[in-house]
Formats: C-alpha cells, structure tokens, sequence
C-alpha cells in the first residue's frame, strides 16, 4: 500500500515507489509545500534507467495526513527515519531540496547513517538562514519572521507572487514553461494550513551548522548562484565548507526550483555521484 504509519505518532503519510525493485535506491525528500509531484523529472527519467526511486509527502503536505503535532525538526528527521524502515532500504542516497536538506541532515545525525551510502543536498536552506553568532551575516531574525507573518496571512499570494524569483525565468537556461511554473505554484497550496505554517515557522530559529561536521557519508552540495530563497554564499558554500569533503557543484543562473528548471544537468551529477 502506498501509506505507512510513522513511529512517532501514527501519522499516516503518502509515498510513492518508482523503478525496478532491485535497482540502486535514491530516496528523494521534498521541500515545503510540495509533495512527491516535485521530483518528477528526477524519479521518472532516473526509475527508466534502471535506478529506484522512492518519496514520501511530509506531514500536512500532499496526500499524507492533516495533522497538529509533529512540525519541529526531530519528529520530521524522525518521519524520515521511519520510512527508511518502513521498506527497508539500504545503500540509500539521500537526495534532498531546500528545507528537505535540514530534514535530512537531522535524520543522519539523529539515526545514524546505517541505511544510507551519501546525501546530496540540492538549494538547501542548510545550515540556517537567520543570523547567529557563527552566521554574522545571516538574515535579521525580524526579516524571517516578517515572511512567515506573509505565509500565515494569504500563502496563496505568497506562491504566485514568487514563482518568476523561485523558477528564476528570464535568466538563461531556467527551462520551465509558465504553464508548468503555474501548475507547481498551485501544488503548493495542497499543503495544508497547519502543514505549511507549522514547517516553515521552523526557519526563524534553523541551525544545523554544528551537524554538518558529524555527516560521515560522501556529500553532493548543489545550488544555483540566482537563488533568492537560499543565497548561495549563505547556504550552499557554508553548507559545502561544513561537511568533510563535500563536492560543490553551481548552476550559473540556477534559481532555487533547479530540480525542474535544470533537471537533465541534475540527474546526470546524480548519477555520476553514485557511481563513484
């Protein structure tokens, strides 16, 4: 059944399994506001070419359940955990976009790396956004919390006023069409209320810098240098410069949607960072 039931509180969430059964396993952890629909063209083309590939929507996100409890960052980290066993995959590569990364890094560092081989953290928000002692020239805590304030107040005007910033179109080799860039906008809004507050009200005290340095597997970093929502040289490159021996790869022009606007250049940095 496409369901499971997590550990922590029963919460029932939706997931998908694309791809040969036997295949090298990539599971692939979405960003706020989407559900599984946003690897499409990772999981469709890469589950073709013999690999399997798995994603499950996050609590109040998608066609997983509408629930009150469970948005900090441990019992997210804890989903993850929970479904990594739920159909016990091994050898796993991690693949992970924007708050997804944090979530990721959370479940290493939490649960160990028993079950997964690498972790390729695509425009993460890691280590964290806000301003901190050991992030000087992070944003202003009041900064973060007035764009939660505009997410509580109307999320729908929130999506559709960002999409050209987020899909960075207009900018060279941003591949998306405005149907699409729409379609993806109105995803969004199928986050629930709950889901889609509770998951980013978590930005405005995000910081996993000092996990970074406990990752003890293999690490792809992936950002675009456009990213609005994540800044390159505040999230990717500190991001990088933290975990031991991570390979930085940038898009020139990437925004943060570069799963969809440059999905070929990904799948195929994918692939070459498994085959190492």
């Amino acid at each position: 059944m496409p369901w499971f039931d997590t550990t922590t509180d029963g919460t029932r969430l939706h997931h998908i399994d694309y791809g040969p059964a036997d295949g090298p396993v990539l599971v692939f952890v979405n960003s706020t506001y989407f559900g599984t629909e946003m690897w499409e063209r990772q999981m469709l083309p890469l589950a073709v070419a013999g690999y399997r590939c798995v994603s499950f929507d996050r609590r109040g996100h998608g066609r997983s359940d509408d629930v009150w409890g469970g948005f900090d960052l441990d019992t997210l980290a804890d989903d993850l955990a929970a479904f990594l066993h739920h159909l016990d995959l091994r050898d796993v590569t991690l693949v992970a976009h924007s708050f997804g990364c944090a979530e990721a890094v959370r479940c290493l560092t939490r649960h160990g790396s028993g079950r997964v081989a690498r972790i390729a953290l695509v425009a993460g928000i890691t280590p964290g956004l806000v301003r901190t002692p050991d992030n000087p020239d992070g944003l202003a805590p009041e900064t973060v919390a007035a764009a939660s304030a505009v997410i509580h107040r109307d999320r729908h005007t929130f999506f559709a006023d960002g999409t050209d910033g987020f899909f960075g179109i207009g900018l060279p080799g941003n591949d998306i069409s405005r149907p699409m860039a729409r379609h993806l906008a109105d995803r969004c809004a199928v986050a629930t209320a709950r889901g889609a507050t509770g998951v980013v009200d978590l930005l405005r005290e995000l910081d996993v810098a000092a996990e970074l340095k406990d990752i003890d597997v293999p690490a792809l970093v992936v950002h675009g240098t456009h990213d609005e929502s994540a800044p390159l040289d505040l999230t990717g490159r500190r991001t990088a410069a933290l975990l031991p021996g991570a390979d930085l790869r940038i898009y020139e022009y990437g925004a943060h949607g570069l799963v969809f606007t440059h999905a070929e250049r990904l799948n195929a940095d994918l692939r070459e960072f498994m085959a190492r």
